[in-house]
């Protein structure tokens, strides 16, 4: 199940899961001992790094292919058609033309494991109608949510707090935000994405064979990470940092675009509607409470609002005891 990633012979070395269903067999009882094996190595790559890598053979390569096609297919149209992807949060809706991100270019579809969100912002980017984008994007969008609660649970029993897992779950909603980075016209205007961190529980990114992400570890050294084709990257943010009572690590990230193709990304990210309490399974004499209940929502929009910068963890600010 484990395999091990290094780009570079003094980069560390990343951790690779194979977390297909065909691969990880999913007890009813948590007592198999690979399993809890299982959940124990994701659960350290999420506090050691902040990431991991998962082979996901549930995403066929067919899938894979027709996804990124009609990714292509959407940020081809009009830019008037793109930008009436609105929404009251910044991130929900279309993102580009940023003179600080002059290559970025983004849209989102909230709620996107469900059948009539996809279709209402098909709608909205084809009148006509758009069967091959709808299609692809909902069974796209389906399975990789899949793997997202998984990793939910591999953590949640790695901490001995799978009471919690479901309702959790039940408070759980998905934005997948479709993005687009441009070929650099000059090599000193190479920037992506900025610096930061993300706000959700998860991040589940995937792209077309093009790299561009670099991840600050622990240390403060900054990995350019290799993605081997067809693979997933599982990243936690800012409102998992606060769930595990600062155990989890929220990464700070950027993407750095090099060479002479665009890359195309499709991130799936989880939040949580309600209010999360920390569980009392992760606070004890050596865990004191570090976070009060939070609002991931409210967590977002405090990131968007507060005078901070970009490169600052936002959870500690926003609900730090």
């Amino acid at each position: 199940m484990i395999d091990m990633a290094n780009s570079q012979d003094q980069q560390p070395k990343i951790p690779i899961f194979d977390l297909s269903t065909k691969n990880l067999n999913n007890p009813s009882s948590s007592s198999d001992s690979s399993w809890v094996e299982a959940c124990k190595n994701v659960q350290h790559a999420l506090e050691e790094y902040g990431f991991f890598i998962a082979k996901y053979d549930d995403v066929s390569p067919e899938l894979d292919g027709q996804v990124f096609d009609v990714v292509q297919e959407l940020f081809d149209l009009p830019l008037e058609r793109k930008t009436k992807n609105t929404s009251d949060l910044v991130f929900y809706g279309y993102v580009g033309q940023l003179p600080h991100a002059p290559l970025h270019e983004s849209m989102g579809i909230p709620e996107v494991t469900t059948v009539d969100a996809v279709q209402s912002f098909t709608n909205l980017m084809w009148p006509s109608g758009n069967k091959t984008f709808c299609e692809s994007i909902q069974v796209y969008a389906k399975l990789v949510s899949e793997l997202e609660q998984m990793v939910d649970r591999m953590v949640f029993e790695s901490y001995g707090a799978q009471k919690h897992y479901e309702s959790h779950i039940g408070a759980t909603t998905y934005l997948l935000r479709t993005i687009k980075y441009s070929v650099p016209d000059d090599i000193n205007m190479n920037m992506g994405t900025n610096v930061h961190t993300d706000k959700s529980f998860l991040s589940i990114l995937h792209q077309n064979q093009v790299n561009g992400l670099e991840i600050q570890l622990r240390n403060g050294d900054w990995f350019a990470v290799d993605v081997p084709p067809a693979s997933f990257i599982v990243m936690a943010g800012d409102a998992y940092e606060a769930w595990s009572n600062g155990r989890i690590y929220a990464s700070k990230h950027k993407v750095i675009m090099k060479g002479d193709k665009p890359r195309y990304c499709l991130a799936l990210f989880s939040f949580n509607h309600g209010i999360t309490v920390i569980p009392e399974e992760l606070v004890d004499s050596d865990h004191p409470l570090q976070f009060n209940p939070f609002d991931n929502f409210g967590l977002a929009r405090f990131y968007l609002t507060a005078v901070t910068q970009m490169t600052e963890s936002t959870a500690k600010a926003y609900c730090g005891a």
